[in-house]
């Protein structure tokens, strides 16, 4: 098995397709054809705790890329500085700054809808600014919803997983809006220095995958629009103002940055950091743990009546940095299972630095699979599903995993999304911005 990958940054020289602004100075970066690179202002200095997001840079001193120009925001609830003023208040009182639209991603622009809950447009209480949605039957800005807007601004706290929709909600506005594009970036919380899984089959693209990254994707979302911008996957015009004292290695909460959970759903680092794999249980008839106190740390099933055994089996393999326990949770109301108690399997880290989510995810798929082969089942697609490709097939970007899994040769499986993770490692490289 590859040990975790710990890329160093390249090189950059000027384009006019993505341009990087620093706190001490303004620095054009051109991809992928690098010149000399700062890979970020205070990087000498930078220490553990005193990470300055980008909202905080833009502010500083780089006021002028929005001053005078009607801005649209893209944003939820983690878009705030380090005192917890939301991005829609600083940019609505920034000096020169007319704020005209709003753009709210999955669960809202306050980030209080449910998962996969679909949310209307409605007018910000606060500043009496419109907000758009582009979760629901819109997934882009139409040229109505921009028609008052210059220049589009993003600041949305990534966890650093291919499977999420906030990153791809990014990358399909910059496609369709054709307007220039302004990231505000934010840390990869389970650290900027691993990858791990398979790269995107673009069979199978979706709101949980649009782009052929890994699954865990060792970027921040600044580095990752700049890969796809600078490997010519999206066309579009992107300035990324970067973080101040950012490390790679660092998790979140070595940044000193207050924690806002991303969704509903990801109320620890903990289950960020398993995210990338627990995830797949939203494909099967198992749950991921939705409607318990711990969402993707907590697995189960009615049928799971051998969670002993089952877990038993699961530590039986070692997997690193994790513990599995048994447990039994009432699921709530709305969710799979819910009313029902039900037994589980509960994820425990004991060393996050060697946990390899997406692996553990497989192992835990095909325990499932082995102990209770009859009942056990992938999710069908839904009636309006693009294409009509199985969840899991879209969550997995792939339909390898369920033929792994349902064969017996997930140990295959799990070599080759290693390969095809060093490969995308390698792929980055130019592209990144911090060390």
């Amino acid at each position: 098995m590859p040990r975790p990958l710990f890329p160093r940054p390249r090189r950059h020289r000027a384009s006019s397709a993505v341009r990087l602004f620093g706190a001490a100075a303004l620095l054009a970066v051109t991809v992928p054809a690098p010149a000399p690179l700062r890979a970020q202002p205070g990087t000498a200095a930078a220490t553990q705790g005193r990470v300055m997001p980008g909202i905080e840079v833009l502010l500083r001193d780089s006021l002028h890329l929005v001053k005078g120009k009607r801005v649209g925001l893209l944003t939820n609830h983690s878009g705030r500085d380090r005192a917890g003023t939301s991005t829609v208040d600083l940019l609505h009182t920034a000096p020169g700054v007319t704020l005209t639209a709003l753009y709210g991603p999955e669960h809202g622009i306050r980030g209080e809808a449910k998962a996969g809950e679909k949310i209307a447009n409605a007018v910000d209480a606060k500043t009496g600014v419109k907000v758009y949605s582009l979760y629901g039957a819109v997934e882009t800005p139409t040229p109505d919803m921009l028609k008052d807007v210059d220049v589009l601004v993003y600041d949305i706290q990534d966890v650093g997983a291919r499977v999420y929709t906030y990153q791809w909600t990014l990358a399909l506005t910059a496609a369709a809006a054709k307007k220039p594009i302004i990231v505000l970036d934010r840390p990869n919380p389970i650290r900027a220095d691993r990858f791990e899984g398979n790269i995107l089959d673009l069979r199978f693209r979706s709101l949980v995958g649009q782009h052929a990254v890994a699954l865990r994707y060792g970027l921040t979302v600044g580095e990752l629009m700049q890969y796809l911008v600078g490997t010519k996957a999206l066309d579009a015009q992107v300035t990324v103002v970067p973080m101040q004292n950012y490390r790679r290695s660092m998790w979140y909460d070595q940044t000193g940055l207050p924690r806002v959970n991303p969704s509903p759903n990801l109320r620890t680092l903990d289950a960020e950091l398993l995210y990338p794999g627990t995830v797949f249980f939203e494909g099967t008839n198992a749950t991921e743990g939705r409607g318990t106190d711990a969402p993707f740390q907590l697995i189960g099933a009615d049928y799971l009546t051998d969670h002993v055994a089952v877990a038993a089996s699961l530590n039986a393999l070692a997997l690193p940095g994790v513990r599995f326990d048994t447990a039994t949770r009432t699921i709530e109301a709305g969710y799979k299972f819910g009313g029902k108690t039900i037994p589980m399997i509960k994820v425990s880290v004991t060393d996050r630095n060697a946990v390899r989510p997406v692996e553990l995810g497989i192992r835990m798929l095909r325990a499932f699979k082995a102990a209770h082969p009859k009942e056990f089942a992938w999710r069908e697609p839904s009636v309006n599903a693009a294409g009509r490709i199985k969840g899991i097939d879209r969550l997995a970007g792939t339909d390898q995993l369920t033929r792994a899994v349902d064969d017996g040769t997930v140990d295959a499986l799990i070599a080759q999304w290693n390969a095809e993770a060093a490969r995308f490692a390698n792929l980055v490289k130019p592209y990144l911005l911090y060390r």
